[in-house]
């Protein structure tokens, strides 16, 4: 079988080590609440060889990639219409999944944070997410209070999800090497459906907060609150970065008090 050219536009980097890959399928442990999952980007199917073993899931490809797409026709002709040459950004979940569904997936480096707010908008229908990811965006998910990394992502994926940076890959298991390293992570979700607070406003706050990190909160976040009304508490004077999602929930629940007063 002829193999599939990695395109550079596509951010390929076709994972060539099986033991990673079998590695990385086993890393999906919440199956009691999921037996349907999608792969993203499979490629030429290294992960998705491990996967299809496993009867206990029933499996989905889905690749925007139509040479990789018709390759893996041939390879699993028994998958059907499990196997979709569509974009995974602009896919509609409840079309193809009726309930629940974990993703998995070696994904392109070049639109992964993309892939991480497309799982946010959609966090209620998946329990669970394995992904390799360039390594700086797996340190930016698992990232913790007071780290120069901690950010946007951070904060709002650990609002929702436990966050776990599972193991290191080298370049040289991939195929083109790409010219950073990589990492696992698993994300389970939490068990809050709803934020205890005005969830589009934590999404405002936190946004403000990091876009200028380097300043207090007291001027980052002057466009969504006056100063003249943020009150005097501690919290004005640190930094975005200092505050947990526990922290930043009982900042827009003061927030949300102080703008109706």
């Amino acid at each position: 079988m002829s193999q599939v050219k990695a395109k550079k536009h596509l951010g390929q980097h076709f994972l060539t080590d099986k033991n990673i890959a079998e590695k990385i399928v086993n890393s999906l442990i919440y199956h009691e609440k999921y037996n349907k999952v999608l792969e993203v980007g499979p490629g030429m199917g290294v992960l998705s060889d491990f996967l299809l073993q496993k009867k206990e899931f029933e499996t989905y490809l889905i690749d925007i990639d139509t040479e990789s797409f018709l390759f893996l026709q041939k390879k699993y002709p028994d998958l059907g219409d499990k196997l979709l040459n569509e974009d995974f950004l602009q896919l509609n979940f409840a079309d193809v999944f009726p309930s629940s569904f974990a993703i998995i997936g070696n994904f392109p480096y070049n639109i992964s944070s993309q892939i991480l707010f497309k799982i946010l908008e959609n966090r209620n229908q998946v329990p669970e997410v394995v992904g390799m990811f360039q390594k700086e965006v797996a340190e930016r998910c698992t990232a913790k209070p007071g780290s120069k990394v901690y950010g946007i992502l951070s904060v709002f994926l650990q609002a929702y999800f436990k966050c776990e940076y599972l193991f290191t890959v080298k370049a040289g298991v991939f195929n083109p090497p790409p010219k950073v390293l990589s990492a696992v992570i698993r994300l389970t979700r939490n068990e809050i459906k709803e934020l205890s607070c005005d969830e589009k406003l934590f999404w405002q706050v936190v946004k403000a907060g990091f876009n200028q990190r380097r300043k207090t909160l007291s001027n980052a976040l002057s466009g969504v609150i006056p100063k003249e009304k943020q009150g005097d508490e501690e919290v004005w004077t640190l930094r975005a970065e200092r505050l947990s999602v526990k922290d930043f929930v009982e900042l827009t629940n003061s927030i949300s008090q102080k703008l109706v007063m």
